[in-house]
């Protein structure tokens, strides 16, 4: 007698499959890329992300629009600012909630704090990105302006690590680039994307991240693709509790992170997770803005 199975159950053997064959087995795919068919790319009138404690779920990929972050005064702030399409355009004020496989889901809210315009992130052993996706070509790449305000790290946790891989804020950026260079390993962890979510793994992906032992400046290599690499901005416990702001070169950063021009910037997106650690962390994000040279 023959089994049918349901998409999801195909999809997680495969997963179990191909990450045995790489060894990968419990890892966290990250961030991700647009998918390569555009029939695929959500709608305005995509559902909403559902809020409140989300249970894991194989089912990762787009999750809809997030209610609680889109259209709010943060979001008139955020995104791609330019001249061309000012923060505040329509389809600027909508951030979107990608779920990562397995994973219980990391919750973003707009709130106020501190006099200030925010994005309350809280994650509960939870990952998860809110992700705003656009293109900008590598000849108008500019600056990447941002603040976050960490009230506590997460013990244990080591940015880039196999298995401990949290981080109380990260901000990530994903890039197009020359797919033929990626390695075999990348290749096949592209497909298993793929396979899970519909979006291929990026070319390559930035992040600007709060390390606990990591110095500041450091480029930390993600330890299960070459083509994830964090920046390391604050390390430790000194500056908890405040509000921090940066204003990053996005080509210079680039090319010191991997060591040649980048592509187009693809998305942009915020993770805060705790997931292999199983704890619990929150984290404020102020205004997340790309602008592009002139």
């Amino acid at each position: 007698m023959k089994h049918r199975f349901s998409p999801p159950v195909r999809r997680a053997a495969a997963l179990a499959c191909l990450l045995g064959l790489l060894g990968l087995t419990g890892c966290a795919l990250g961030p991700l890329a647009p998918p390569a068919d555009a029939s695929a790319a959500p709608s305005a009138n995509s559902e909403p992300a559902a809020q409140g404690d989300e249970p894991p779920s194989m089912a990762g990929g787009f999750a809809g629009y997030s209610p609680s972050v889109s259209g709010t005064a943060w979001a008139a702030q955020s995104g791609r600012i330019s001249v061309a399409a000012p923060a505040d355009a329509p389809g600027n004020l909508n951030w979107e909630i990608f779920r990562s496989p397995g994973k219980a889901l990391t919750q973003y809210e707009y709130t106020r704090v501190d006099g200030r315009d925010a994005v309350l992130a809280v994650s509960k052993a939870s990952a998860g990105l809110l992700r705003q996706r656009f293109r900008v070509e590598p000849q108008q790449l500019g600056q990447v302006r941002f603040s976050w305000r960490v009230p506590q790290t997460i013990a244990g946790a080591r940015v880039g690590a196999s298995n401990n891989d949290d981080a109380p804020v990260r901000v990530v950026m994903a890039f197009e680039g020359d797919r033929s260079k990626l390695s075999t390993k990348t290749a096949l962890i592209s497909e298993l994307s793929r396979l899970l979510v519909n979006e291929e793994l990026p070319y390559a992906t930035l992040a600007y991240v709060w390390s606990n032992v990591d110095a500041p400046g450091t480029v930390v290599h993600n330890a299960r693709t070459d083509r994830i690499r964090s920046i390391v901005l604050e390390s430790g416990e000194q500056r908890l509790n405040q509000w921090l702001e940066y204003e990053r070169d996005i080509r210079a950063d680039y090319i010191k992170a991997f060591g040649e021009p980048p592509g187009a910037l693809i998305s942009i997106a915020l993770l805060t997770d705790s997931d292999s650690m199983q704890g619990a962390v929150r984290a404020w994000y102020g205004p997340l803005q790309v602008v592009p040279a002139p």
